[in-house]
């Protein structure tokens, strides 16, 4: 299969809500719903890709740009709908940058090139929600010699 072309396969447990999600890749994942400690829910899931896919940008640019990041944090709160669909309302991203001597126009472009350009899926997901987004940038500290 072309990897312009992503696929998953749904299969139910048996019980309540529950799904065994291989994707194309062979990755597995469980999901249920509600959520819990052994199982995200599909919209979790939908959160933690926003998640990650800016983060994954984020990261690469900022090493393209040689910051000397050592911790790196992506938090998401999306508010839902009330009523069915039960969609984002909004998604808001928070990124900490912790690193040495970050320069804050790096990160600030950094942010803005993944969410206006590179994250596929945050340009999905801004046609159904408002993305915003904040960020922090903590001095690491030097080890003790």
């Amino acid at each position: 299969m072309s990897e312009h072309v992503k696929s998953a396969h749904a299969t139910w447990e048996g019980q309540g809500l529950a799904f065994t999600i291989v994707g194309g890749s062979g990755y597995t994942v469980r999901t249920d719903n509600p959520s819990g400690p052994n199982a995200a829910s599909p919209m979790e899931l939908v959160a933690m890709a926003s998640a990650t896919c800016t983060a994954s940008d984020v990261i690469s640019i900022l090493q393209k740009k040689q910051q000397q990041v050592t911790g790196f944090e992506v938090h998401v709160l999306a508010p839902r709908a009330g009523e069915h669909p039960k969609v984002f309302t909004e998604i808001n991203l928070e990124y900490v940058v912790t690193g040495r001597a970050l320069d804050p126009k790096a990160v600030e472009r950094a942010i803005e090139l993944s969410l206006t350009k590179y994250c596929s899926v945050n340009k999905m997901l801004e046609k159904a929600a408002t993305i915003k987004h904040t960020y922090r940038i903590v001095e690491a500290e030097v080890a003790a010699a």
